[in-house]
């Protein structure tokens, strides 16, 4: 009775997902062929002067809050302020902080707008410049947070200060990114860490064989193909497999080493994840603090602003992307 309850719920599943890869498919060919003649609307850079936003909260406050009397002095006191700042900005400048941020999903699709943020940093900022960089991310594909970590080197490169703040978590993929960081700051408890790398794949195919049903799969290359989804595997593509993921595990502690003085690696590059506190003992950041913090800080020696690269596009391409995008987050595993 089980079995054949397993067997009905497994057709059904394999049924379900075939329908909604074909309605997917159809329905991105449909919004692919409207988008003909469509051009993107424009692309651009935002930048939001977050020093403004903490001089309006800190005056609607005391406004709110004092005395006539002592609201006339606090008033009195910050036009000199402001006139002595404006003289400071006149003859020497006052240095700046770039904010960006980074949402990770799976894929690091943050990663185009990060690239074009930096492209931006990099065509004002020099060494007496930071950038701070507002993390979040729970990891991913190898290649694609390899990528966004390669973005953040191009700041050190250019010697400008990156000091990373991680307010939830930055794990595997995430942690990657963020020991770029000449600097890396987090809340108590955030998660930190999880240095590890994990493959994994379901197998239909003794589900295909009982209901006599054939999979032929051609490759080219004795190793194309490690694991499949509905062909059988075999012993010698789980060694091949392990192999390559002990592989991309050594760079990935590797890449660490380079980044960051720790000294028994080997200890905490078993996949573990670590909060904050922990993750401060053990040398994976330098510093508790939430980027709220560190942001109010900087703005009493530094000029804030927020970076962000945004894209307008029409009805269709929003249409199309949106379908590319669930199309590749469902079948993203099997390429």
């Amino acid at each position: 009775m089980l079995m054949e309850f397993l067997r009905e719920y497994a057709f059904f599943f394999l049924e379900t997902f075939t329908v909604v890869f074909a309605i997917l498919f159809v329905a991105a060919g449909l919004v692919s062929i409207l988008m003909k003649g469509q051009k993107e609307k424009g692309k651009l850079i935002e930048i939001n002067n977050i020093s403004e936003k903490y001089e309006s909260y800190k005056n609607l406050l005391q406004k709110n809050t004092l005395s006539k009397k002592a609201l006339k002095g606090f008033l009195k006191s910050e036009k000199q302020r402001f006139k002595l700042q404006k003289k400071e900005l006149k003859t020497q400048g006052k240095n700046r902080l770039f904010l960006l941020r980074f949402n990770g999903d799976i894929r690091a699709s943050a990663v185009e707008s990060l690239r074009e943020e930096i492209t931006a940093v990099l065509s004002v900022a020099d060494q007496s410049d930071e950038v701070l960089l507002s993390l979040e991310s729970s990891g991913g594909m190898v290649h694609a947070y390899g990528l966004a970590a390669s973005q953040l080197l191009r700041l050190k490169s250019q010697k400008i200060p990156l000091t990373v703040a991680v307010d939830k978590i930055a794990a595997s993929g995430g942690y990657l990114m963020a020991c770029v960081g000449d600097k890396i700051i987090a809340a108590p408890f955030a998660i930190i860490g999880s240095i590890g790398v994990l493959a994994q794949i379901p197998n239909f195919n003794r589900l295909l064989k009982e209901n006599k049903i054939d999979f032929e799969q051609i490759t080219a290359g004795e190793h194309k193909r490690t694991l499949s989804l509905f062909g059988e595997n075999t012993e010698k593509g789980r060694v091949k497999l392990q192999e390559e993921i002990e592989e991309t595990h050594q760079l990935f502690k590797n890449f660490i080493l380079k980044q960051r003085n720790i000294t028994d690696l080997e200890k905490i590059a078993t996949g573990e994840h670590w909060y904050g506190s922990r993750a401060k003992e053990l040398n994976l950041i330098d510093d508790l603090m939430t980027s709220d913090d560190y942001l109010l800080e900087k703005s009493k020696e530094r000029n804030l602003f927020e970076i962000t690269y945004k894209t307008k596009r029409g009805l269709f391409k929003k249409l199309g992307y949106s379908a590319k995008s669930k199309a590749n987050e469902i079948f993203g595993y099997m390429k």
